[in-house]
């Protein structure tokens, strides 16, 4: 009875980390980003590449990075992203992750001045 008892405890605890897991890799996806939930910042870009998987990188002239996911596939041109953003003061709004606790490096929308370069939201 009780390698029985320590078996279910042992179940129920391992059942426990799966969950916590599965939990923390499902709060970092990224579906349905809206603005009030975006983190707002403005940045001068410096550099503008393809990235892995189709993305479009932007790089500031801090060095950090920022991407638009597979911005490649849903139409988007380096060309035309250089001609309209490079050197240039965007405005950013990052997706976050978490339940809120954290900024990406995700892109939702992208504009210069107030024109709208690129959007996820609905």
């Amino acid at each position: 009875m009780k390698k029985a008892a320590k078996f279910l405890g042992y179940a129920a605890l391992l059942a426990g980390i799966i969950y916590i897991v599965y939990s923390v890799f499902m709060s970092a996806v990224i579906e349905d980003p809206k603005p009030e939930t975006s983190h707002i910042i403005t940045k001068r870009i410096k550099n503008i590449s393809e990235g892995t998987s189709f993305d479009i990188v932007f790089t500031d002239l801090q060095g950090d990075h920022y991407y638009i996911n597979r911005g490649l596939e849903r139409g988007l041109n380096l060309d035309s992203l250089n001609a309209k953003v490079l050197n240039k003061t965007v405005t950013l709004h990052l997706a976050k992750v978490f339940g809120g606790l954290a900024t990406s490096e995700h892109i939702s929308q992208l504009s210069v001045n107030d024109a709208i370069i690129f959007t996820e939201f609905k």
